[in-house]
């Protein structure tokens, strides 16, 4: 089992930055692709990012040129970058593990919080 725990998360103007964090509890495959996820209020749960390498990353088209995912593989851990932010950005964000093997899992954080209003 993996726990993984998303902090950063808060209020912020629009325009503004924030920068989210997602910490393993145990090391993890470096091949093992990990993601962020958003869900706002009404709406189903939607990929933001995800990233297995630095020059393997993938994003939505709506936060493209705004957010830039990385990982820190020595501590575990994956982070959001997220710039220029609008109100359309207000969601919990959730940090994703998924780990390849011959019974692929994957695992979720309990989600952050990042509001977005003047």
């Amino acid at each position: 089992q993996v726990q993984l725990v998303e902090s950063g998360g808060g209020l912020v103007q629009p325009g503004g930055s924030l920068r989210l964090s997602c910490a393993a509890s145990r090391s993890i495959f470096s091949m093992n692709p990990m993601g962020w996820y958003r869900q706002a209020p009404g709406k189903q749960r939607e990929l933001v990012a995800s990233i297995i390498s630095t020059d393997n990353t993938k994003y939505a088209d709506s936060v493209k040129g705004r957010f830039t995912i990385s990982r820190d593989n020595a501590k575990s851990t994956v982070y959001l970058q997220m710039n220029s932010l609008k109100p359309e950005d207000t969601a919990v964000y959730y940090c994703n593990l998924h780990t390849l093997g011959i019974v692929p899992m994957d695992y979720w954080g309990k989600g952050t919080l990042v509001t977005v209003s003047s």
